[in-house]
């Protein structure tokens, strides 16, 4: 009893002194979260005024929604929203379920030296650099020395431009981040389907139960929160191509499907000095993906009870 009231006077500070080097691990993501995530949250005023760099925000005139008006007429704009959409949908529908059938069709080998191998040379195009997997791609993707094309002459088809056709640039944004990210994105799947209880697949074994059936009925439902949690993540992140890999891989060809809504504001606010129009197009992009994060989560709840919050 005395040990326990003991305990109850201890106050933060007994705590913060004998746990400090855990609390100053989580005040690193902390401070950095806080100063490039918060803190750049208070420029979104520039959105509604017409920034002067040599007056500063505050003193700048206020236009209130003028910006946001104007790229809702501009024809310019809705191009490149539909390609942003266009490519962020197609990417969700071929994205999504990779790491989901490469997380259980490794988990199904029953080599653990073989399983660990994959597991270790899938992880590793993920930590390849944009410009050098962009690199990459040109090169094996070339006309003339690309090793695809290659393959093509050999069953006498004749070379495909695909850095410079737009209708292969969707296909090819999309193939080249299922290669890089699918082994990276299925850890959370391979860490799921370590807490199923073996013991389901040992009683389904004895029933008579088939890998398949042993697949569909405990695999699948015992990583489904996993699943519903990521794909929620995903939306939410619907509109937040990557702008590294989209610049690079444009060209002037491409243009009409190869611009999206981060390329954009990138021209037109930082190259073409117009901060308060990149700024207005960025926060409606922000306001569009918190919509759609907050209506999947709410529809997730209601019809599989797992949500974000």
């Amino acid at each position: 009893m005395k040990a326990l009231e003991i305990k109850q006077k201890r106050g933060f500070s007994y705590f913060l002194k004998r746990d400090w080097m855990l609390y100053l691990i989580i005040a690193i993501p902390i401070i950095h979260t806080f100063i490039f995530k918060y803190c750049p949250m208070g420029g979104i005023v520039i959105a509604f005024k017409q920034f002067n760099p040599m007056v500063g925000i505050f003193k700048s005139d206020w236009v209130g929604l003028k910006y946001f008006k104007q790229f809702l007429n501009d024809s310019t704009f809705w191009n490149v929203f539909r390609n942003t959409i266009l490519l962020s949908l197609y990417n969700l529908l071929w994205s999504t379920p990779m790491p989901i059938i490469f997380a259980l069709t490794l988990n199904e080998v029953r080599s653990t030296r073989f399983k660990k191998s994959i597991q270790t040379i899938s992880y590793l195009p993920y930590f390849v650099s944009t410009v050098v997997m962009v690199g990459i791609i040109f090169q094996v993707l070339s006309p003339t020395t690309g090793i695809v094309n290659h393959i093509l002459r050999f069953f006498n088809i004749e070379p495909i431009m695909f850095m410079g056709e737009s209708k292969w640039f969707r296909t090819v944004y999309i193939t080249s981040g299922i290669w890089q990210g699918t082994g990276y994105s299925a850890i959370m799947y391979f860490a799921a389907l370590t807490n199923i209880d073996q013991e389901l697949y040992e009683a389904a074994q004895i029933d008579g139960a088939g890998r398949w059936s042993r697949m569909v009925h405990i695999t699948i439902p015992g990583i489904m929160p996993i699943i519903a949690v990521m794909l929620l993540l995903n939306i939410g992140n619907i509109l937040q191509l990557s702008f590294e890999k989209v610049i690079l891989m444009q060209k002037p060809i491409t243009i009409d499907v190869a611009e999206v809504i981060n390329s954009y504001v990138y021209k037109r606010g930082l190259v073409g000095m117009d901060y308060s129009y990149g700024t207005a197009v960025g926060l409606l992009q922000s306001v569009i993906s918190f919509t759609l994060l907050v209506v999947a989560n709410k529809a997730s709840k209601k019809l599989s009870e797992t949500s974000l919050w």
